[in-house]
């Protein structure tokens, strides 16, 4: 991977190189790290959490609102983009972010999770996973081959692999057969890649909850020269215990200099916590989705704008929180809309990705600042009425990286 130093001491991408990581800290003490990301289209400042619009936008806000709240890259789903309004239409407006008109990052997924999601719908063979469409009822065949077309034709900063994706509380055979044909689908991926000049084609780790397939995966998937890593086929409903495990295996493995993609993680817990075993970049639905049911995240957990001892509360949301909405409508207000006008989702979306990019952003100067397990301590008691609350899988993966909470 190469490097251009500029004059204010950042590293650009090339036309040899879409992708430039800068580690800008590391802390001492945990696995964490501060990095400058360099993309196309902008640098972004890891750790970050990644927005998901899954059809060229998130529910409920605008490009620019999302711009306005310092977000520099979201999410596109390639399978949904890929169906409606498809791929031809999005190439002809310059890319998914000339149609959406968005300048900064854009990731896409690769189809893969539907896999998972529409099971029902799908079936997988060697050549990919066979559809019937959720529209119109026809088959379709997503390879990794067609994957990569649609992401070219979307133009994504980054695109991630197909990858066989089986849900994470699945064991036996089927798991270790999912790896082995993700690590064949990442080489044909590599090769179907025709923009490996401004597009990064990232690999996604597999192998379950079973250590040694993981090991396994690591150790194939990380002799491939591809950009960065995704941690995948996790957060899926298996047990916390195995899913931390999981993923400080992973990072233990994984390249210091190049990023690293935790999948699907978007709780404020798991958020602090595996920024504490070492990953970068993280995605999740939940601030989204949670919002549309009136649902605001705080740093006390959530509040629940729908509930009648709401209704006469003119406090913001938090009234330490800097988003729009906070500055601008009481809780009574939302408490009031959420009974007549889809306006309160909107107002409820900005807050909760403001608080999303806003924690990940503390945790980042934490980092630099070298206090992080501070940072921790901190968090964890505002988050929770008291310690013996705290969640028995979050005190293990911290104690794992030198951090005893109180």
């Amino acid at each position: 991977m190469t490097y251009e130093k500029c004059v204010n001491d950042t590293y650009a991408v090339t036309a040899a190189s879409p992708l430039a990581l800068r580690i800008v800290a590391e802390c001492p003490v945990t696995k964490a790290r501060a990095c400058d990301l360099a993309l196309p289209h902008w640098t972004v400042s890891t750790p970050v959490f990644m927005p998901v619009g899954t059809q060229g936008t998130l529910k409920g806000i605008t490009a620019d609102q999302l711009e306005s709240l310092g977000c520099q890259i979201c999410l596109g789903n390639t399978y949904h983009l890929g169906m409606r309004p498809g791929p031809d239409l999005i190439e002809r407006a310059n890319g998914l972010h000339g149609f959406m008109n968005w300048k900064r990052n854009l990731l896409t997924d690769s189809g893969g999770f539907q896999m998972v999601s529409l099971v029902e719908l799908s079936e997988v063979t060697e050549e990919g996973v066979k559809f019937k469409s959720p529209y119109d009822g026809k088959e379709i065949l997503l390879s990794p081959e067609k994957s990569i077309s649609i992401q070219n034709s979307l133009g994504s900063d980054i695109m991630m692999q197909l990858d066989d994706v089986v849900s994470s509380t699945v064991k036996g055979p089927r798991v270790e057969e999912a790896m082995h044909r993700s690590i064949r689908w990442l080489d044909r991926c590599i090769a179907a890649n025709k923009h490996p000049d401004r597009q990064n084609l990232f690999a996604i780790i597999q192998g379950g909850l079973d250590a040694q397939l993981r090991k396994a995966c690591l150790n194939e998937m990380t002799q491939r020269d591809v950009p960065g890593f995704a941690i995948g086929g996790l957060s899926g409903g298996e047990e916390k215990d195995d899913f931390w495990r999981m993923v400080t295996l992973s990072t233990d493995y994984l390249p210091r200099e190049k990023p690293r993609y935790l999948m699907g993680v978007g709780y404020a817990v798991d958020l602090v916590v595996c920024v504490a075993l070492g990953c970068d970049m993280f995605d999740c639905v939940f601030p989204t989705r949670t919002a549309r049911f009136g649902s605001a995240l705080v740093p006390w957990g959530s509040l629940q704008v729908k509930q009648k001892q709401y209704a006469k509360d003119f406090q913001p949301i938090d009234p330490d929180c800097q988003c729009p909405t906070c500055k601008r409508h009481s809780r009574a207000y939302l408490h009031a809309l959420f009974k007549s006008d889809t306006a309160a989702m909107h107002h409820v979306t900005i807050h909760n990705i403001s608080y999303q990019l806003t924690l990940m952003r503390s945790v980042r100067q934490s980092i630099v600042d070298g206090r992080f397990p501070e940072f921790i301590r901190t968090f964890m008691k505002r988050m929770f009425p008291s310690p013996d609350q705290y969640p028995g899988w979050a005190m293990e993966a911290l104690a794992s990286v030198n951090v005893a909470l109180d």
